[in-house]
């Protein structure tokens, strides 16, 4: 219990009184290690459905429970869970601050590992709020027109 109040701190410590958050790439790779997307089909053993509101995660697995502060995407104007920069992850995947590619326990280990090996250029069109943006689109259209048209 003493460790996982740590590492609360940790993180609320890093989000400052600016409420700083991490990078996008960083997000985006947060994002994938508990949603899923792209090529990596299926979400985190441990990502639960918010019984306060069905268009909200959080993370089953680090003890944080559903409230709102532990949802882990949010609109673009709201502070999300995955928006810390300092966050530690149950399962240490890829993004978080204790990530280690030698723990590889066997229920996320094929997922971890598609993760790890993810080209950039996929993990760029990953969505980091909840909703949709006009001007992501956009440009999810002007790219596709590229790549249909190359």
């Amino acid at each position: 219990m003493f460790k996982k109040m740590m590492m609360f701190a940790a993180s609320l410590a890093s989000r400052g009184i600016s409420n700083t958050k991490t990078d996008v790439q960083t997000k985006q790779l947060r994002v994938l290690s508990c949603f899923g997307g792209s090529t990596i089909n299926t979400p985190c053993v441990f990502l639960k459905t918010s019984s306060v509101d069905s268009t909200k995660s959080y993370c089953g697995g680090c003890g944080c429970g559903d409230k709102p502060h532990t949802w882990l995407l949010q609109s673009s104007e709201e502070y999300s869970k995955l928006d810390y920069p300092v966050l530690n992850c149950p399962m240490q995947m890829p993004g978080f601050s204790n990530y280690d590619p030698n723990f590889k326990p066997i229920e996320v280990k094929l997922r971890k590992e598609m993760i790890e090996e993810i080209d950039p250029k996929e993990l760029e069109l990953i969505q980091v709020t909840i909703g949709s943006s006009e001007e992501k689109e956009q440009l999810i259209d002007k790219i596709n027109k590229i790549v249909e048209n190359s």
